[in-house]
């Protein structure tokens, strides 16, 4: 495809400026694999904590554990992978559609999601830690006590963090993807495409 040829009138961003907008493929992967393993994290959480004591929902709760340091540790690599990788700009029409308070709350949504990628298996771990239940990361790696054994402030501090931040969190992912689909389904402006891998017939061009 000539670089002179005008991108078709139902997607306003051509191939070449595509490929530049759109994320690396690192970024890509952390993206989706968090995105996954926090959908189906959360998930679980919601449905081991209406089981009665069991086996089984002593099974769901090591995996929601490994799963939170698993999320923890990605969550880490994604913030300094974007720290020494700097996200590629908006697309140039949909940055100017866009009012001021737009581009403010796109900012902070962002920034308060990777807070509570790493606040709300943090939250987890040390109220684990002070129930008296160190976690054994996919039961081979014990990990450190995040605190010390307190029962009473596990229950009427560190839970309700917990719980609250992972509902803030699954709130703020689903406005996010709110946001995304507007965009992409009736604004048209390519913003979902930044972050989907590129057709083979796009990436050969």
């Amino acid at each position: 495809m000539s670089t002179d040829t005008p991108p078709h009138p139902a997607d306003p961003i051509g191939l070449r400026d595509l490929r530049e907008l759109r994320y690396g493929p690192v970024a890509m992967v952390l993206h989706w694999l968090l995105a996954a393993m926090i959908v189906g994290s959360l998930g679980v959480g919601l449905y081991m904590t209406g089981l009665p004591l069991s086996p089984a929902r002593i099974k769901l709760y090591n995996w929601h554990k490994w799963a939170g340091v698993t999320i923890l540790l990605l969550s880490a690599v994604r913030l300094l992978w974007r720290l020494r990788h700097p996200p590629p700009p908006l697309p140039a029409e949909a940055a100017a559609a866009m009012p001021r308070w737009q581009r403010s709350g796109y900012r902070a949504s962002h920034a308060l999601m990777y807070l509570l990628f790493l606040a709300v298996p943090l939250f987890g771990w040390a109220y684990s830690s002070a129930l008296g239940f160190p976690v054994v990361w996919f039961g081979l790696l014990p990990l450190p006590d995040f605190m010390p054994v307190d029962k009473e402030l596990a229950e009427a501090v560190l839970k309700p963090l917990h719980k609250g931040s992972a509902f803030t969190l699954a709130a703020v992912a689903l406005l996010h993807v709110v946001a995304v689909l507007k965009h992409h389904w009736i604004d048209r402006d390519g913003i979902l495409k930044r972050m989907w891998p590129a057709p083979r017939k796009e990436s050969t061009r």
